[in-house]
């Protein structure tokens, strides 16, 4: 009788963390789609202010820093 105690809360164990895998899977899928989307509208600015496109390429490159590490 233990043993099928044991064995249910064994599968209830991995299916809670199959769950949580699956979630942490789409909460990163989402921020590589957020971090896309801006990378995206930062290359798509123009501008002609030296200032602004000193900004845009900082930004750019700490969107694809960010974009490694998930």
């Amino acid at each position: 009788m233990e043993d099928q105690i044991s064995d249910k809360d064994i599968d209830a164990g991995k299916a809670a963390a199959k769950k949580q895998d699956g979630i942490t899977a789409a909460v990163r899928k989402r921020q590589q789609q957020e971090l896309e989307l801006q990378r995206e509208h930062i290359l798509a600015a123009r501008t002609s202010s030296p200032h602004r496109r000193a900004a845009l390429e900082a930004a750019l490159a700490d969107i694809e820093a960010r974009m490694a590490k998930v």
